[in-house]
């Protein structure tokens, strides 16, 4: 099998999506999850400052605008884009050759674009705010990472988010969901009213995003849809929750899950350790894993 995931060939081992209500996400059955992928475990979470919270919000930043911008120019940020505020080197990014994504969509390719001069906006701001303080980019996986989670979703071995407008839509939604929860938990770790205010406008800007990729999502149709919900569905077994995350469908009544909030119309938070959980595909903490092979940059890691 090549490494690009033949959505026709997918659709077959994966059941119809059933959504009962916005707190439950589709629960599926796989043991790739019980191993590797899935640990179930408490991480040790010391005091932090909001330093720290910044710097894991950079952290996260980094992976995001690297996905984006190799899919839209096929090479990735500057170097002075990912050096720490010490003077530290940025970490490399295995990725494919020819990562450009082949956009055939007028107006995908265009918001693709708006998404990845957004995301390098976030790096640039957050480095300039933690100035001397900043972390230089760690080591990113954005080719293994994406074949190990599809496996845990149950979606085959393989999986290219540069191969083609559907693939990257995919590949994108699984980090925007993510990082709208991120920060939405960080919001009431930050003390100082000016961090936490630029903050809440990053995750604003995250929300927009995850919106326009899980429409388009939504419109791509049924089998996206339905990956959409293994995709969920895996992130939610990854932080321990089982309930907090949902794909893009309609559920037997009619209604879209198109928007992932609970039940109160509010983004779910998710804690440093549960974001750590899904980025580093169920791996220790400290170590890393999947998109952060050597773990993260700064104390929160």
């Amino acid at each position: 099998m090549n490494n690009e995931l033949e959505l026709a060939m997918v659709e077959p081992t994966l059941e119809e999506p059933r959504v009962s209500n916005r707190r439950n996400a589709l629960l599926f059955g796989g043991a790739a999850l019980a191993g590797a992928f899935l640990s179930q475990r408490a991480r040790a979470q010391s005091a932090v400052n909001d330093t720290d919270i910044l710097n894991f919000a950079l952290n996260l930043e980094y992976l995001e605008a690297q996905f984006y911008t190799y899919a839209t120019t096929g090479v990735g940020l500057p170097a002075s884009s990912t050096t720490g505020g010490d003077g530290s080197a940025g970490g490399t990014v295995t990725v494919k050759a020819n990562a450009k994504v082949p956009f055939s969509t007028p107006f995908l390719r265009d918001f693709a674009m708006e998404v990845a001069s957004d995301e390098q906006n976030h790096v640039n701001f957050l480095r300039t705010a933690l100035a001397a303080s900043a972390v230089a980019q760690p080591n990113i996986d954005l080719m293994n990472s994406f074949n190990t989670l599809a496996m845990a979703a149950g979606l085959g071995a393989a999986f290219d988010p540069f191969a083609n407008e559907t693939n990257f839509l995919l590949g994108a939604f699984i980090f925007e969901d993510v990082g709208v929860t991120a920060y939405q938990g960080a919001a009431g770790l930050l003390s100082n009213k000016t961090y936490l205010d630029k903050a809440v406008g990053i995750h604003g800007v995250e929300a927009y995003h995850a919106a326009s990729i899980r429409t388009r999502i939504y419109q791509a149709g049924a089998t996206a849809q339905t990956i959409s919900q293994a995709i969920a569905a895996t992130r939610a077994k990854l932080d321990g929750t089982n309930n907090d995350d949902i794909g893009v469908s309609t559920s037997s009544s009619g209604a879209a899950t198109i928007v992932d909030n609970d039940a109160n119309g509010m983004t779910y938070a998710r804690s440093t350790n549960q974001i750590l959980s899904i980025v580093y595909g169920g791996g220790a903490a400290g170590t890393g894993g999947v998109f952060y092979p050597n773990a993260m940059n700064g104390t929160i890691k």
